[in-house]
């Protein structure tokens, strides 16, 4: 569970860096490839973020 835990903080942390990049970016071709990684990488942590709450769910049962 603390494996899951730790990386889907990583995912939510490369997420935002991402979107820094995306902020500061300047060439619409980067913008676009970091917006995409962004949105990636927050997609796979919801799907992480779900996981773990099914994991608990099922161990309290």
């Amino acid at each position: 569970m603390k494996d899951m835990q730790a990386s889907l903080e990583k995912l939510r942390t490369d997420a935002a860096e991402a979107a820094l990049v995306r902020d500061l970016a300047t060439e619409p071709g980067k913008k676009a490839l970091y917006t995409m990684l962004a949105d990636h990488l927050s997609k796979l942590a919801d799907e992480v973020e779900q996981a773990v709450s099914r994991q608990r769910a099922q161990s309290q049962e």
